[in-house]
């Protein structure tokens, strides 16, 4: 017979199972946290937030190591597929949402899955996050390939759905997998090719994992996406010249990141830009290779579009 999340044996079983993580612990010195002034909570809030930083660095290796394994996949067409629940999925999705207007990335080349799906990401699915099943069933819908990285997300590292993820994606697919989670010795570390832990400790409200964890998990997203771009080619140094100019804002920062990258008067920038529909990487590449559009899209679809690489054959290019 199938126990329900209400039965007595299985709420008693969650409990132990909460008290044994780091995220869940009762820090019995803020107990009476609600009677002090709110600048000291601001102050203590803030002096938590400051160790966060600190707890990511010590997993830097881990978190290099995972980037470039997502970073050779992808270069042979790979994706990058986030998957969680609550927080982390939303975490996920908001840095997947991202990508395309930050480094031009494809249709579905970075992805976000929330258990429960898009609709939980304002209003709470409940029992979504304890489905392997729906985890397993999400990425069969994506036709998940070896190509592709998953990265399972949970604070707790025992999130039904994240583990879930992480083995149907490696078991099922032999897609790269990474996992991450805010607790030592987790279950989703364990079960994904590379397992990144940042232990932040326990939170200013018992339980509430949207804060130090939450933040540990935005900051790590961000280097995972970000230098992941960066090993693809989408930066030239630390200009995104791979941005979509899609608003009148991203219109402008186009003409700076292309005014920054060669130092040309303002009216060759407009004329390259022109000659390149836009694409400030190819305009980069006009003015500094001295080659037209047509050549400049060339040799970047030649590189792998890598600008560096791109400019070392414009110079040879007769």
């Amino acid at each position: 017979m199938t126990t329900h999340p209400t039965d007595p044996s299985v709420s008693s079983s969650l409990r132990a199972q909460l008290e044994t993580l780091t995220t869940e612990a009762f820090r019995s010195e803020l107990s009476e946290i609600d009677r002090l002034p709110t600048l000291e909570i601001a102050q203590i809030m803030n002096g938590e937030d400051a160790t966060v930083a600190t707890a990511v660095a010590e997993q830097l290796p881990r978190i290099a190591a995972a980037i470039d394994g997502t970073a050779e996949r992808m270069a042979r067409g790979g994706r990058l597929i986030y998957a969680g629940a609550g927080t982390a999925g939303r975490l996920g999705v908001l840095d997947a949402s991202e990508c395309p207007p930050t480094f031009n990335t494809a249709p579905g080349q970075v992805l976000g899955l929330i258990a429960g799906g898009p609709s939980a990401l304002v209003t709470a699915v409940e029992g979504a996050e304890d489905s392997k099943e729906m985890a397993a069933a999400d990425l069969d819908e994506l036709e998940l390939r070896a190509e592709d990285t998953v990265v399972g997300i949970s604070a707790s590292g025992r999130t039904p759905y994240a583990i879930g993820a992480v083995e149907h994606a490696h078991d099922g697919y032999g897609a790269l997998t990474i996992g991450l989670s805010c607790n030592a010795d987790s279950a989703l570390a364990a079960a994904a090719d590379h397992g990144i832990e940042v232990v932040v400790g326990p939170e200013l409200l018992t339980g509430s994992t949207r804060l130090k964890a939450g933040t540990a998990q935005k900051l790590v997203l961000n280097m995972l996406s970000t230098l992941t771009m960066i090993r693809l080619g989408k930066t030239y140094g630390n200009l995104m010249v791979d941005v979509r100019a899609s608003n009148d804002k991203l219109r402008a920062r186009s003409r700076r990141i292309v005014a920054l990258a060669t130092g040309a008067p303002d009216d060759e920038i407009e004329a390259a830009l022109a000659a390149t529909d836009g694409e400030v990487k190819n305009a980069i590449l006009t003015l500094l290779g001295d080659v037209d559009g047509p050549t400049a899209a060339r040799l970047l679809a030649e590189s792998g579009g890598h600008l560096r690489a791109a400019l070392k054959s414009a110079t040879r290019t007769p």
